[in-house]
Parts: C-alpha cells; sequence; structure tokens
C-alpha cells in the first residue's frame, strides 16, 4: 500500500464512522505528515518509529500536549481503524508538558459590550453561543426544524461525540430568530421555483426520503449567501455560512469593544457555563446543557468563577 492508497483508506473510513469534515481534515494532516517522515510504505511502519516521529515533533517542533495527542489518536485511529493493527500504548517516547489551563472568560459587562460591537446575522449567532452555550459549530449547522418555538428550546444534532441534546431557546432572541426563519423560508421559496434547491443532509437520510433536502424544516437556519462546492462529494448546493466568518466578526468586536483578553467565538461558551454557575444553577445541569460527557470536564469553570476568589488583597490593609 502506497501513501496516496493510505490516505484515501483513511478518508472513507473516517466517513463511514461519520465523523465531522474537521476531524478528517485533522486526520488526514498528522498522517500525511507521519507518512512523509516514513521511509518505507505506511503499513511497514514500526511502533519504534512512530514513537520517534512523536518525540521529534516535541524536541523539534516544540508542540503542545494536546497537539500531540491529537498526533498521535491520527496515527493509531489509521493503524487500528484502517489497517486493523493492535497498537501498544506509546509510553516511551518524550511528551509535550502538559499544564493546567483555565478558560478565558468575559465578565457579564464584557459580553454586552462584545455583543454591543456586533450587528445582523453575525450578533444573532454569537448571541447563541453565550446564551444556550453553544459550540461554534453546533449553532452553524442549525436546521429550522431544531428549534421549537412552542417549548422555547433548541436541538442540537450530532453535536460533539455525536451525540443530540437539548439547550434553552433565549426569550430575547425569539422574534430574531423569527424573522431569520421568515428569510430562511423566502431563499428557499425562491430556489424551489428555480428548481436548484438542494441541502446536505445527514448520514443515509438522504437516501431514505429522497425528497427531504428540497423541504424548508431541513434547511440551514443560517445559509451562505452563494451556493459552492460541496467539499467532500463535489456538489453544488447552498451550505451554512462557514465558521471563519463568526471567528472574525467576534475578533473585530473585542477590539472594538476594548476587550484586553484572548477571547474568542469559543470563549461566549465558557462564559455561558461560568455566568450560570455563578448564579447558583447545578453544575450537572450546566453539564447536561454543555453536551459533556464527564462532570470533570465541567468543574473546570469552578475554578474561575467569582464567589471563589479573594476580593480583596492584604496589601490594601497596609498603611503606606
Amino acid at each position: 500500500m502506497n501513501k496516496d492508497d493510505a490516505l484515501k483508506l483513511l478518508t472513507n473510513t473516517i466517513r463511514f464512522k461519520r465523523y465531522s469534515l474537521k476531524t478528517e481534515r485533522t486526520y488526514l494532516g498528522w498522517c500525511k505528515r507521519y507518512f512523509s517522515f516514513c521511509e518505507d510504505h505506511p503499513e511497514g511502519t514500526s511502533e519504534q518509529k512512530i514513537q520517534a516521529w512523536l518525540t521529534a515533533l516535541v524536541n523539534e517542533r516544540n508542540i503542545a500536549a494536546a497537539t500531540q495527542r491529537q498526533a498521535l489518536n491520527s496515527i493509531v485511529f489509521f493503524y487500528k481503524n484502517c489497517l486493523k493493527q493492535e497498537m501498544e500504548d506509546f509510553s516511551n517516547f518524550a511528551r509535550a508538558k502538559k499544564g493546567k489551563k483555565l478558560p478565558v472568560v468575559l465578565s457579564k459587562e464584557e459580553v454586552s459590550s462584545l455583543l454591543q460591537h456586533m450587528i445582523g446575522q453575525n450578533k444573532l449567532i454569537a448571541s447563541l453561543l453565550y446564551g444556550a452555550g453553544l459550540r461554534l459549530n453546533e449553532a452553524l449547522k442549525l436546521r429550522v426544524k431544531d428549534i421549537d418555538f412552542a417549548r422555547s428550546t433548541l436541538t442540537v444534532r450530532s453535536g460533539k461525540g455525536d451525540k443530540d441534546r437539548t439547550v434553552m431557546l433565549p426569550a430575547i432572541l425569539r422574534h430574531e430568530l423569527l424573522r431569520q426563519v421568515d428569510e430562511v423560508a423566502t431563499i428557499h421559496r425562491r430556489e424551489i421555483a428555480a428548481g436548484i434547491s438542494d441541502v446536505e443532509m445527514p448520514f443515509a437520510i438522504a437516501r431514505k426520503y429522497p425528497n427531504a433536502c428540497r423541504e424548508l424544516a431541513w434547511q440551514w437556519i443560517f445559509p451562505a449567501k452563494k451556493r459552492s462546492v460541496c467539499p467532500r462529494t463535489g456538489a453544488i448546493r447552498r451550505h451554512h455560512i462557514h465558521d471563519s466568518a463568526i471567528q472574525k466578526a467576534v475578533k473585530r468586536a473585542v477590539r472594538s469593544a476594548g476587550i484586553h483578553k484572548q477571547a474568542s467565538s469559543h470563549t461566549l461558551r465558557h462564559s455561558f457555563a461560568t455566568h450560570l454557575l455563578e448564579s447558583g444553577a447545578d453544575i450537572r445541569t450546566v453539564q447536561e446543557l454543555l453536551g459533556h460527557s464527564h462532570v470533570t470536564t465541567t468543574q473546570i469553570y469552578t475554578h474561575v468563577m467569582q464567589q471563589g476568589i479573594v476580593t480583596q488583597s492584604p496589601l490594601d490593609n497596609l498603611a503606606m
């Protein structure tokens, strides 16, 4: 098996397992780097060579622990799922030092200021990230059918770990979302009339319900302005807006609001969790809303809560 065949096999395996496009690109990227490091064919590679590559990543590129772990997971996935080879525990290589990092969290005043420096659809999406604790891709992949205005809920489909969950629909966003659905319906009617209506469907639903892709219920809440080529299938259709557009808009708003923190779109999700805990919400409830598999993941927000911070320094009590 040459390197091109190995990458093709990896791509097919990832898609069969229904991994996201972002995961596919990440795994392919690391495996390409690893295959370039190898002198022989991928299936003939020894575990010692994998360890040597992981060590080189730390010594030569000074990568972070999470990045090294991502590289290892990519290679292990290839050998375990594509070549059906069992791997050892990989304990004998130089590991990047793993530090304890706290999430960046904005105060309520900073969130308000940030949102005030955003407009239109970008502001609505950012408001959902903070108001419902959504990951950016979860917000962008919302479809018309996922909003239940009667129950004031949003349903996140196939979130991280391929899990569904239900979160609150912020009451203040109700009318804006209704208006957004009306705009989507207008675009949909226009494309139906032109005979070009089509939307990407999850998994095998496209085969089971071939006409569902032309129903309003399956349309993206935040469609892109133009139709484009699907990177996986090559089909030309209207996708949801690209995540980079929102990331750039949030960065601009952070600068305009004069917020001197390394804040990003994901910071709004961190702030959602922290502010809920500060208001007295049960940590298990917050865990469910965030879609965390383990409560220990949610507990990191207890370390950045205001209640846990000493409000006055002892220096302030000295006579100077």
